[in-house]
Parts: structure tokens; C-alpha cells; sequence
């Protein structure tokens, strides 16, 4: 299947969103695939007990892992929503919801404390802005002058992005994950969807959150820029300190439109913000900017970052810098590729893969390896996100992959240059979303089964009926 490349200018590419339902959740929503990520089937309880008993493989350290527990969220105002992304903190899972059934599901969370019996105790974040959906959320133990606690931060996005409301990202007090309290907001600008993914850490003194806004720049002309660091020490009055404006990069001419790049292997190439991440000790950010690839920012000074260096791409791949995580003490970047139309005129024929770099010299990433699955090239008709890697996670010498319908992949990077395959976790119509890896477990979010949680040495089937 060939779809149109990217549109040329602002005025056509805004014609093209205006014609999207609201509902269209395509993560390059401006390239034309039309593909819908939200309004997926969501199973019940009930309907959980009658899957098949999910599929896991695995040798050397993920030799004796196992699914125990697998758990649907609870009904919201007689609303089954589904899950999004996954995090976990002190021995509670912290689930965002998505779009199917109207959204404001908000962010779910869960008591790990027997971790094959995971009990859902509160919810936040679903009714403070209407029409919107939850997906990313981020908790850390913060300490600032004016807050000391657990933090999380919460991801905005409009259903519509021309409603009266503003996205951007919500800032809550989970000190007792029971009893979650509003401390404040921040809003991105006001004709984008909102802030799709963030990251929250702590430098010095100081409460941080980067921010991914996509579309920003070219919904406002160049006023505001997709990514945006944000001081949030005192969470009830967040900051804003910077944007990055591709514009400063040699190879972006100060003609770009915002998306559209006439990039120097002369295609025209989308760039946006999805994601970024930092370091343990915030010194670096490494933002993902989709066909600008992962590009690294000395964060020392948040109020005045410095460009270090970005990955790159051949000419016959298709971007799509869509996550990334590091290892090996900082010194290796995995960088995921959401690619979910893998035929387009002049590309390879490919779905999203794994790309490894050693960042040792970070102003000159070099490509050490690429990490594909048995569903990278199984082309189907049409558009998919099934096939397509999304998130990345590490822990120690293994990379989790959660990888939608190919469920979680488990991955040897003891050597990078050459990863090795070591497990998969697949449940039944799989459509894994997040992945999270902690000493006790291994969870992952299934946009519509819910939360899943994977232990060693447990394997008795869950029953999702008893929670």
C-alpha cells in the first residue's frame, strides 16, 4: 500500500487534521494514514476468563518467568475505559488510560503488595479536564523547597484539540497512593492535542518535567515548540524554562514549517516531539524527534540546554524516533522506531525496529546493532500498529520490548553489538502497550486486558475474576 508523503505546508497539513474525527489517534497524525490507536475492544473481567492462558518463553535470566496475575480496570461512572502506559513505585502500579469509550479514565492504581493479587485502590486525574485522555504517567520521590513527597505527573490530551479546554500535564501528591490530591497544571499550547508523553526527575535541588507536545510548532507557527522543560519544585506553580526550536540545528532551515523537513537525503521528513527521557542524575535528555532521530541535550543548565549530537538515518529508513532508554551506565542508547505503515514509496518494506548506539562520545552516536522481531517484516494490508515495536525498558543486561501484538519481546544486550533474543510474553488477542521492569516483577499494560504482572518461579494461572 503507498500513502501520500507529508504535506508541504502549514495550510494543507492543518486542512488534513481538520478532517480527522476526534477520535484518530494515528501517532504522526499528520501524515496521512488516518490510523486510529485509541478505539480499541476492551475486555471485561469476565470475558478474561475465557482467553487462553498466555504464551511465555524464555532462557537464561527470564528462564522461569511467568504471568501471575492478569487484571482488567474498574468500571468508571459504568465506563470500561482501557489502559495505556505503565509505571510502577513502591510497590504500586500506576496505570494511564487511553481513548476508547470517551476517555477520562485518568490513571489507576494498583497495591502490589502481593504482586499475583493486584488490588486497585484510587484514581486520579480523570475529571479535571473534560474530553481528554491519561496515557503517560511518572511518579518519583521528590524534595524541593516548597514539596517533599511522591509526585506524579500525568500527561493531557484533547479528544478534540479545538475544544475550549488546553492540554498539557497534571501534578499530583501520591504520598498515599489511597488518597491522591491535586497540586497543579500545566497547560501546552492550546490548539494541539496536549502533552503526549513526559518525564519527571530531580536535578539538585529542583523538580523537573520534559515535555512532549506534538505539533506545538507548527499549530502555533513557531511560537511554541514541541519540547519544553518545565520546573515543577513547587508543583502548584509550575514553570516553564525552555523549547527547542529545531531551527538552532545547522541542517533545519529557518523555513521549516514545523513538521516538514527537507531533509539532506532530499525527502521530505516528519519531525515531532514523542518522548524524552533523561539520565539518572539529569545531566542528559535524549528527546525523541522522530525523523530528526534522538537528539541529546547537555540539561546541566535546564534554562539553557546545549545541542550535543542526534542519531541518524539511512535513506531508506523510515524515521520514527519514538522512545528511548539507556544502558550500560548511560553509554548505550536503544532507540525504538514506531513505524506502523511499513510500505511507502523510496522506504524499506519494515515495521518499527530497535536500533542500539554507543553513546560514549554522545556528540557521535554510533550505530552498534539492529534488534527486529519475527513481526518487523510480516507485512499486512494496510496500516497496523500491531506489528511495531513501541516502548523500550532496561534492566541490567536485558531489554524489555513491549511490542503490541507480539506482547512483551526479551532481549540479551550483554554484548549490544549483538542482541540476542531471549523470551516473549504473549496473552491471548495480545496488545501490549507499556512495559516496566522492577526487582519483584515485571509489568505490562495491554491496552485492552489491563494490567499484567510476571514473576519468577509463579505459575499458577491468574484469575482475573478474583480481583
Amino acid at each position: 500500500m503507498k500513502i501520500h508523503k507529508p504535506f508541504l505546508n502549514v495550510a494543507l497539513a492543518s486542512a488534513l487534521v481538520f478532517s480527522f474525527a476526534p477520535s484518530s489517534m494515528a501517532h504522526d497524525a499528520l501524515d496521512g494514514s488516518d490510523l486510529s490507536k485509541g478505539e480499541r475492544a476492551v475486555f471485561s473481567n469476565e470475558e478474561m476468563l475465557n482467553l487462553s492462558d498466555a504464551s511465555m518463553s524464555g532462557s537464561k535470566n527470564v528462564s522461569n518467568l511467568t504471568e501471575s496475575a492478569a487484571v482488567q480496570i474498574k468500571e468508571l461512572a459504568g465506563v470500561q475505559n482501557n489502559t495505556a502506559d505503565v509505571y510502577a513505585h513502591k510497590g504500586f502500579a500506576y496505570l494511564g488510560t487511553h481513548t476508547a469509550n470517551g476517555g477520562n479514565g485518568g490513571v489507576r492504581v494498583f497495591d502490589l503488595k502481593d504482586p499475583s493479587n493486584p488490588k486497585e485502590v484510587s484514581v486520579f486525574g480523570h475529571d479535571d479536564v473534560a474530553g481528554t485522555w491519561q496515557e503517560k504517567v511518572i511518579v518519583k520521590s521528590v524534595n524541593t523547597a516548597d514539596f517533599k513527597g511522591d509526585l506524579a505527573v500525568v500527561s493531557v490530551q484533547q479528544r478534540d484539540r479545538h475544544a475550549d479546554t488546553a492540554g498539557g500535564f497534571l501534578l499530583y501528591d501520591v504520598t498515599d497512593p489511597h488518597a491522591p490530591k491535586k497540586l497543579g497544571y500545566w497547560e501546552t499550547y492550546a490548539d494541539t492535542r496536549g502533552t503526549h508523553e513526559l518525564y519527571l526527575t530531580m536535578q539538585g535541588d529542583r523538580a523537573l518535567v520534559f515535555a512532549s507536545n506534538p505539533y506545538a510548532d507548527i499549530y502555533s507557527d513557531g511560537e511554541e515548540h514541541d519540547f519544553q522543560i518545565v520546573d515543577v519544585s513547587d508543583p502548584a506553580n509550575p514553570e516553564t524554562l525552555w523549547q527547542f526550536d529545531p531551527r538552532s540545528l545547522p541542517e533545519v532551515p529557518d523555513s521549516f514549517n514545523g513538521y516538514n523537513w527537507n531533509a539532506p537525503d532530499g525527502k521530505t521528513r516528519a519531525v515531532f516531539n514523542h518522548s524524552v527521557i533523561t539520565d539518572h542524575n539529569a545531566q542528559y535528555a535524549y528527546v525523541s524527534m522522530w525523523d530528526l532521530g534522538t537528539v541529546i541535550f547537555d540539561i546541566q543548565d535546564p534554562e539553557n540546554p546545549v545541542y550535543v549530537g542526534r542519531t541518524d538515518y539511512s535513506s531508506e529508513q523510515q524515521g520514527a524516533a519514538h522512545s528511548a532508554a539507556l544502558a550500560k551506565g548511560g553509554n548505550v542508547l536503544i532507540e525504538t522506531r514506531e513505524v506502523s505503515t511499513p510500505v511507502r514509496a523510496g522506504y524499506e518494506e519494515s515495521y518499527g525496529y530497535t536500533r542500539i548506539f554507543d553513546i560514549k562520545d554522545k556528540s557521535n552516536p554510533k550505530l552498534l546493532s539492529e534488534f527486529k522481531t519475527d513481526l518487523t517484516e510480516k507485512v499486512e494490508d494496510g496500516p497496523t500498529f500491531a506489528n511495531t515495536v513501541h516502548d523500550p525498558k532496561v534492566h541490567g543486561n536485558t531489554l524489555y520490548l513491549s511490542h503490541y501484538a507480539g506482547g512483551v519481546y526479551m532481549v540479551d544486550i550483554t554484548d549490544p553489538s549483538n542482541p540476542e533474543q531471549i523470551g516473549q510474553y504473549v496473552p491471548e488477542q495480545a496488545d501490549v502497550w507499556g512495559v516496566f521492569v522492577d526487582r519483584n516483577y515485571v509489568l505490562a499494560s495491554d491496552m485492552s486486558q489491563g494490567l499484567k504482572v510476571l514473576q519468577k518461579g509463579k505459575g499458577e494461572k491468574p484469575n482475573p475474576a478474583k480481583h
